[in-house]
């Protein structure tokens, strides 16, 4: 699968789901339950915000990327895209299809985390116009 021609489309659980969990067990591990991809797609579903999108060729997901937007920020997250087509532009154009949605939207900023020492993921934000900004990030669970 070395042709990149794809088309970016809302995700469907029905056709997408199982493609979409194994995707993401590969490109991103999960270590902790909270964030296991059944869990993370259906708290995304309940949602309905419309901001989860896959690549698709030919019926099959090369990559995904979801959106959260709540009037003032968006945030990005679980871009995604398979190994093998990696470094050619899928990712690319995942974000940038997204953040147009999220300027139809009236947003006027996008914030994104990645996990420290990820210097690969790390580069490819920076190539698409992100910038490191100084700030702490903290986090609770509650559960």
């Amino acid at each position: 699968m070395q042709d990149t021609q794809f088309q970016i489309i809302e995700y469907n659980n029905l056709k997408h789901r199982v493609q979409v969990i194994k995707l993401w067990q590969i490109v991103f591990g999960y270590e902790a339950a909270h964030n296991s991809p059944e869990v993370v797609i259906d708290k995304k579903l309940q949602n309905k915000d419309g901001l989860f999108f896959v690549a698709v060729k030919e019926q099959e997901v090369v990559g995904t990327v979801m959106a959260g937007y709540d009037g003032h920020r968006a945030w990005i997250y679980s871009i995604a895209v398979r190994p093998e087509l990696q470094k050619q532009g899928i990712g690319s154009r995942l974000l940038s299809f997204t953040q147009r949605k999220l300027v139809n939207r009236g947003c006027l900023k996008v914030n994104l985390q990645i996990m420290e020492g990820n210097e690969s993921v790390q580069k490819f934000y920076l190539a698409n116009g992100y910038s490191v900004e100084k700030r702490v990030s903290m986090g609770k669970k509650l559960y």
